[in-house]
């Protein structure tokens, strides 16, 4: 078994390698066959625009401008690189040509059935092609673009043929690198690139050489074609859908490799890498030798542990026997150690019961504050809720009046409120427990900032005018950002009910710093408070209707600034008709 795995998994990644390899081969060449192509595909069209060639096409008759063309054309050639450049009218008829003054010139021939001509003047755009020459036999891409007069009437096409020397001298480096081998194939599978000499224009389709068509052995005249004998053997196992294993029949006999196909890009060729499996075999050799290795390791490392194993039992056995001996003379102290620890059991099942009764008396008294605030869960709930109901209100009037940016911003402030309201009910939780954790800095100006939304959302239009001296650096305080919220809520809500109907009504909100502290204090010119001031922070006592809250706002606001070591106070204004509130926090720095 050991065996067997090691050589599947040897050729897993044997297979692996190979593909890599391949794949890597195939970008590098990908590449090669892209950068050509990309060299060479502007550049008929920026001849064609050339005024010369117009004026060819329209007078083929008059010798002197066809002869300047043949000129211009042989100096563009020069300049490109290229083997060959010439101009087709709108039946492929050469006109002009850069090899006029050859034996095998182009002019006067007609080219009108090869496909970079045919292209080109239906789709009225570039072409290319990969063909041999029909005069010369030589390989070459075949780069075309239209010419069209100036009604836009199509007048013919100036093709420009590149050898693919160069490309093929790349293509041959690495031939013999591990065995590794390349074609590119056209769309009917005729190899017209390889590194092997043999396996140049050769049929990789699969076909018989008497299904070739027309068309394919026009763009090879004079070339056999004959098709590769290739056995498919299947995709080995790891490796991806792109590979295939094949079987080639050669002149040297049977080599099998790993082959990866890629598309090119802009053509429909595709290049085929493959790479010899030869080294697969030796991979899976090392993993069978590493598999034999670590199978020898693990047994002798069982031996090893066995014959431990049956030393340690020996000594196990004389440590019974000796166990034995000691067992009669310590039967006493067993039984004094029994007695003990059934003492000590007694003693632990009366603690199991003083702290199960500890426990039922602590969810006792959760329960009973938990229902004490529970009554105040309307009055914390109904304030977002107003707020959000206006929300709702405004949004409506402004789509109706096509604001979709302040609907926008409604509904942002409808989703804040949404989060707020779920974390205040969060807030029971730390009245019915200690709190999970210590209180840490926050900035009391954001506090007074939600606050104030909250509250000018509640009251919409009639909300009174609302003085806040916001300080322009931070205030850091020890406490909780939501409860001071909460806090600030609660105050700036009972402020303005408290100047409703009042001439000229007025909330200012300032911070102050005292000793140590922070005092934020919220001022109104309503009616004042009672006489007796502390009455206020009493559970259920209110001057206000049932709609407007149920008295328990205050109460719970003094037992959230309590909690946070901070104090609350209220009492009637020296200054003028009104009552301030004043909310005291411990001060702390800020750290930058």
């Amino acid at each position: 078994m050991t065996l067997g795995l090691s050589w599947l998994l040897g050729d897993w990644f044997g297979y692996r390698q190979v593909e890599q390899e391949s794949l890597e081969q195939s970008f590098r060449y990908r590449q090669l066959v892209a950068n050509e192509l990309n060299r060479y595909l502007p550049i008929p069209e920026l001849m064609a625009q050339h005024p010369l060639m117009v004026r060819a096409l329209q007078h083929p008759d008059q010798p002197e401008l066809i002869l300047e063309a043949n000129q211009k054309m042989q100096r563009m050639a020069g300049i490109v690189g290229s083997s060959d450049v010439y101009l087709m009218d709108d039946t492929g008829l050469t006109v002009a040509a850069s090899n006029f003054s050859r034996r095998d010139s182009f002019v006067g021939r007609r080219f009108a059935y090869r496909p970079y001509f045919s292209d080109a003047i239906k789709s009225g755009d570039s072409a290319i092609y990969f063909a041999l020459g029909s005069t010369s036999g030589v390989r070459g891409l075949y780069f075309s673009h239209p010419l069209r007069g100036d009604n836009g009437v199509m007048l013919g096409v100036l093709a420009m043929k590149v050898q693919v020397d160069d490309l093929e001298s790349q293509w041959h480096r690495p031939v013999n690198r591990d065995g590794a081998q390349m074609v590119v194939l056209d769309s009917a599978g005729i190899s017209f690139l390889a590194s092997r000499q043999d396996w140049l224009y050769r049929d990789f389709s699969g076909r018989r050489e008497e299904q070739q068509a027309l068309e394919i052995r026009q763009r090879y005249p004079g070339r056999q074609l004959r098709a590769m004998k290739i056995h498919d053997l299947g995709r080995p196992w790891g490796v991806s859908e792109k590979s295939r294993k094949l079987s080639i029949q050669t002149g040297e006999g049977t080599e099998e490799y790993l082959s990866v196909t890629t598309p090119l890009p802009r053509l429909d060729w595709s290049l085929r890498v493959m790479v010899s499996t030869a080294r697969v075999l030796w991979t899976r050799i090392a993993f069978v030798i590493g598999g034999l290795a670590l199978y020898l390791a693990i047994l002798l490392a069982w031996l090893y542990v066995r014959e431990r194993y049956r030393r340690e039992a020996e000594l196990a056995q004389r440590g019974e026997q000796l166990e034995q001996s000691v067992a009669e003379r310590t039967a006493d102290l067993e039984r004094s150690n029994r007695q003990l620890r059934e003492e000590v059991s007694e003693r632990e099942r009366a603690q199991q019961e003083l702290r199960e009764t500890q426990q039922e008396l602590i969810q006792a008294a959760k329960l009973a504050v938990l229902g004490q605030m529970s009554a105040g869960l309307n009055h914390e709930m109904n304030q977002p809720l107003t707020a959000i109901q206006t929300y709702a209100r405004n949004s409506r009037r402004f789509l109706q009046k096509g604001a979709p940016d302040m609907v926008d911003a409604n509904l942002a402030e409808i989703i804040t409120l949404c989060d707020k309201m779920a974390e205040l009910t969060r807030q029971f939780k730390v009245f019915a427990r200690k709190s999970e954790g210590p209180p840490t800095s926050v900035d009391v100006r954001l506090a007074v900032d939600a606050a104030l939304k909250i509250v000018s959302a509640q009251r919409g239009e009639g909300t009174p005018r609302i003085r806040w001296h916001r300080p322009e650096s931070p205030i850091m305080c020890h406490g909780d950002l939501i409860r001071i919220e909460q806090v600030m809520v609660n105050l700036l809500a009972n402020a303005v009910q408290a100047v409703d109907g009042v001439d000229g009504p007025l909330v200012s909100v300032d911070i102050e710093e005292d000793d140590g502290n922070w005092r934020c204090v919220v001022r109104d010119n309503g009616t004042g408070l009672p006489a007796n001031s502390e009455q206020v922070f009493e559970p259920f006592f209110t001057t206000k209707s049932v709609k407007q809250g149920l008295g328990l706002g205050l109460s719970i606001s003094r037992q959230i600034v309590d909690a946070l070591g901070g104090t609350l106070t209220g009492s009637n204004r020296q200054d003028g008709p009104g009552a301030e509130f004043v909310v005291t926090l411990p001060k702390r720095e800020v750290i930058e």
